[in-house]
């Protein structure tokens, strides 16, 4: 059993969010001053009193809204209230009671969990006689909270810990985070619902579906890893509004954060320059690189279609040939499964570690083939190497001097490493240090 999960549930702009983001102590779900603004499912662990349980935001259930986006919503919502151990239904003081407020109600009776009311946006009026109204929901616990400001938040927090069910000792398992990222509407949501075999985030044609980072666990082949939706990419010019703004703040972050990247492309258009400038970003921060062409099923092909997009491809993302290409269709699932290998191989690249003496005779073999450049009379000369990290794989290169060190002899040294030990789909990190005979 793993740890307690606590779902926050309400309709439409309540509050919600800003709860969440006062327990984790931490600005990650976006808050704006809009409804509708969280739509899928939003994990993180919360630490009280030294007991742990992870919180769930949830988008608002607007039973009016009938569209795709708004259907989908309710649906992730009602998920996590049969997922949950307990329920935080959030309604909003400032208005008070709703009567979408007791349809949500009839909801959580029909799901028989222990549930506390939470009146939120009280931030003048704690103790203001409105929140006895709220105990028409036909629910035995009612707090006073502005989560805003965190007033009540102490006492609220005290309340879920009792009604928590008893923890039990868990080892948390080795968890190799993938961030799934990518420009918007090149199906990345959908790549994640078939990896994990349901409807976990919202999938639609409308691009920017996806807001927040979305946290789903799953485990492959014994393997326990956590894949990351991200919100689609655009070049920042396109990006007007702040909520998208906050969405990309998020999905870099998400990069930062991962273990491996899954680039995804979009067959019908692969390779464009935000295609390029997203993979940067990953090649940047040192993450495992795995290029996902989607959408192949949609690909009139004939015998030489693979080689040509793998050709132009590989031209257009010249600074990654270390990173494997795969094509794939998350709609059909054809070589899902293998990407999914593909991951771990590339997981178990970036956590390799080689020998100092094995290094070193890679490297002496290296440098008698092709000796170092000349620069002003004056020759590089490698003395020593020795690997002092992991995630990407670091490398300490003693050398007479640094600046004698050209682009492209570092590149020939990266790349006798790599033909020598593998690391494929990670970067490479050289560090060079001024060390004379």
């Amino acid at each position: 059993m793993g740890k307690p999960i606590v779902a926050i549930i309400g309709r439409p702009n309540v509050g919600k969010s800003t709860l969440f983001n006062r327990f984790i102590q931490e600005r990650w779900a976006i808050v704006e001053e809009v409804p509708g603004v969280t739509r899928d499912r939003i994990y993180r662990t919360v630490e009280w009193n030294g007991r742990e349980f992870v919180l769930v935001d949830t988008g608002g259930l607007d039973f009016n809204d009938t569209d795709i986006i708004g259907t989908q919503v309710r649906q992730q919502a009602e998920a996590a209230v049969q997922e949950a151990d307990l329920v935080i239904f959030t309604v909003d003081g400032s208005t008070g009671l709703t009567p979408q407020d007791h349809e949500v109600a009839q909801i959580l009776h029909k799901a028989n969990r222990p549930v506390l009311v939470v009146v939120n946006k009280l931030e003048s009026q704690i103790h203001s006689p409105i929140i006895y109204d709220f105990y028409q929901l036909g629910f035995e616990k009612v707090f006073p909270i502005s989560a805003l400001h965190g007033m009540g938040t102490g006492d609220l927090l005290d309340e879920i810990i009792n009604l928590l069910p008893a923890e039990k000792e868990v080892v948390e398992p080795a968890t190799v985070k993938i961030a799934v990222i990518g420009r918007p509407n090149v199906g990345k949501s959908s790549l994640v619902n078939k990896i994990v075999g349901t409807e976990r985030v919202i999938v639609t044609d409308i691009a920017g579906t996806t807001r927040d980072a979305v946290d789903t666990p799953l485990v492959w082949k014994g393997q326990h890893y956590l894949l990351v939706d991200t919100a689609g990419i655009r070049r920042r010019p396109k990006i007007t509004e702040s909520l998208e703004h906050y969405s990309v703040l998020r999905a870099m972050r998400v990069i930062e954060q991962a273990d491996v990247v899954l680039i995804v492309l979009d067959a019908n258009e692969p390779g464009t320059e935000q295609d390029q400038r997203i993979a940067g970003y990953a090649h940047e921060a040192g993450r495992g690189i795995i290029l996902v062409v989607n959408k192949w099923d949609l690909v009139e092909k004939d015998s030489y279609t693979y080689l040509e997009y793998e050709q132009a491809i590989r031209s257009q993302f010249s600074y990654l040939q270390y990173a494997p290409l795969i094509f794939i269709s998350a709609q059909t699932g054809q070589r899902v499964a293998e990407l999914m290998d593909l991951v771990q191989f590339v997981s178990e690249q970036q956590a390799m570690r080689v020998s100092t003496s094995a290094l070193n005779r890679v490297l002496e073999e290296a440098v008698l083939r092709q000796p170092p450049p000349t620069y002003k009379k004056r020759q590089l000369k490698v003395r020593y190497a020795t690997q002092v990290g992991v995630k990407p794989p670091t490398f300490v290169l003693s050398v007479n001097d640094p600046k004698l060190m050209h682009f492209s002899y570092e590149r020939y040294l990266e790349n006798q490493i790599r033909s020598a030990f593998g690391f494929v789909g990670t970067p490479i990190v050289f560090k060079l240090i001024a060390k004379e005979r």
